[in-house]
């Protein structure tokens, strides 16, 4: 087990040793990419489950009652503690801090989708930064040596090849998991707009 172990990671370093030095940006990307998506994953996940109906909203926000929070973790439990948070008692103006309790929820649920979405969009293109540092690693040895040098070739082909390979498989990911988070999240944004405008004819 510990010499495969010590196989996987030495053919992992042969591999990104290969890739040249646009293989650490990509790293990096991918990194801080997948940080960000599993960040933003556990939250939805956490607004999803252990939700209340607006009905028992409605009625919690009637009787100015927190929702008890080992029962009720989920997107509408938080939106009602929220607006009770800042409730002023008076009808108009509580109908106004409805409305800004719904924005900022809704506004939290966007952050870091863009990065991610940008993260996912470079990767290809550092990918492809490395394919042209290899084909002018590889035009190099052959103005200097011709093509005679097979093993010099190859180096700078396969660095070439190994940068858009890494860039794809950063890249396919990575979208897809934007577009999944993003409609996530669009769903959240409906279901609390949806509470919001429920709860109204109580404040």
């Amino acid at each position: 087990m510990v010499e495969a172990v010590y196989d996987y990671l030495y053919a992992m370093g042969d591999y990104f040793a290969g890739g040249g030095p646009v293989m650490v940006p990509l790293a990096m990307v991918s990194l801080v990419m997948w940080v960000l998506i599993i960040n933003r994953a556990v939250f939805f996940r956490k607004l999803y489950r252990h939700n209340m109906s607006r009905e028992l909203a409605g009625e919690l926000v009637r009787n100015n009652r927190t929702p008890d929070f080992q029962i009720y973790r989920g997107a509408v439990s938080l939106f009602v503690a929220e607006f009770l948070k800042k409730r002023s008692n008076v009808s108009e103006l509580d109908a106004c801090i409805l409305d800004e309790v719904v924005m900022s929820l809704t506004a939290s649920l966007d952050r870091y989708l863009a990065v991610i979405g940008v993260l996912a969009g470079i990767a290809p293109l550092l990918g492809l930064l490395g394919t042209v540092l290899g084909m002018v690693s590889t035009f190099e040895i052959i103005s200097h040596f011709g093509t005679g040098n097979a093993r010099a070739l190859s180096g700078g082909i396969s660095e070439a090849l190994i940068t858009t390979e890494t860039g794809l498989l950063v890249a396919i990911p990575g979208l897809y998991m934007s577009n999944f988070l993003k409609r996530r999240a669009e769903r959240l944004k409906q279901r609390i707009a949806s509470v919001g405008m429920y709860l109204k004819q109580y404040v």
